[in-house]
């Protein structure tokens, strides 16, 4: 299903969600979460998704990654719909996820041991994916011996280790302390440079998005609406200290509170 990308290209978006609506039953309350929400990223591109507390950001993701349904509308990847989860995909979720009981290496492993490869290959890949987020030698450790951000960064790894051409990202910094979330957006750009990936991250810290996204797309107050995609034209890295840095931070904290 390939079409005319608005954004210049000739074949579908890498990620494109039309008209997604979604609504809850619970008894007889129906509760509206998203509405007619329409957005593109192209492959490649980094692209924050904001908005105010219960605007159904989370929803929005879970819907992307095929882990709910829309009521209305679609997600479509490489111009097909979304019916399920896939490997095309990759997930960041704000809580590490980790298993306990299994090495960094383990961890990291873990989804190429559902693929025909021999076991050398499969730690070949994971030690790579291990090198990759700034963990080499600590493969042997336990989760329970690694800090916030090194256990987030195993998490990457593991989104990492089988190839997706999508990395989902649902607030995946919230839970660290503000100098370590700020390493992390470093490394992160460094990923994203590295492998070329799309990234779709979700996030309720404004400066986070201008700091780390291409674009950012401002969902209103429930049911969550797109209010406008902003532009983030910056050069990285950026200087948040600057004019240009708070222009745009304070125009996409205008679109949310104008919500």
């Amino acid at each position: 299903m390939a079409g005319v990308n608005p954004r210049g290209g000739l074949e579908a978006p890498k990620v494109a969600a039309a008209g997604v609506g979604k609504t809850f039953e619970a008894g007889d309350r129906r509760v509206r979460a998203l509405a007619n929400v329409s957005f593109e990223v192209e492959e490649g591109e980094f692209v924050c998704v904001v908005g105010p507390s219960g605007c159904g950001k989370t929803t929005l993701f879970r819907i992307i990654a095929g882990l709910d349904s829309p009521t209305d509308g679609a997600i479509r990847l490489d111009g097909d719909r979304v019916s399920g989860p896939g490997t095309d995909r990759g997930m960041v979720f704000q809580e590490y996820h980790l298993f306990p009981w299994r090495t960094v290496l383990g961890n990291v492993r873990f989804g190429l041991e559902q693929r025909e490869m021999r076991d050398a290959e499969r730690d070949e890949r994971a030690r790579e994916m291990i090198e990759l987020v700034g963990l080499a030698g600590e493969e042997a450790a336990y989760p329970a011996e690694l800090s916030g951000g090194m256990k987030q960064r195993v998490g990457i790894a593991r989104a990492l280790a089988v190839d997706p051409e999508i990395l989902l990202m649902d607030e995946p910094f919230g839970s660290v302390d503000a100098q370590t979330r700020e390493a992390l957006h470093g490394e992160l750009l460094r990923i994203w440079e590295e492998t070329g990936k799309t990234v779709l991250f979700v996030t309720h810290d404004v400066e986070e998005a201008v700091t780390l996204a291409d674009r950012v797309v401002v969902l209103s107050g429930s049911p969550g609406r797109v209010r406008e995609v902003v532009e983030v034209d910056l050069p990285r890295p950026r200087d948040r200290t600057g004019a240009t840095f708070a222009d745009h931070r304070e125009r996409v904290l205008e679109l949310i509170r104008s919500s």
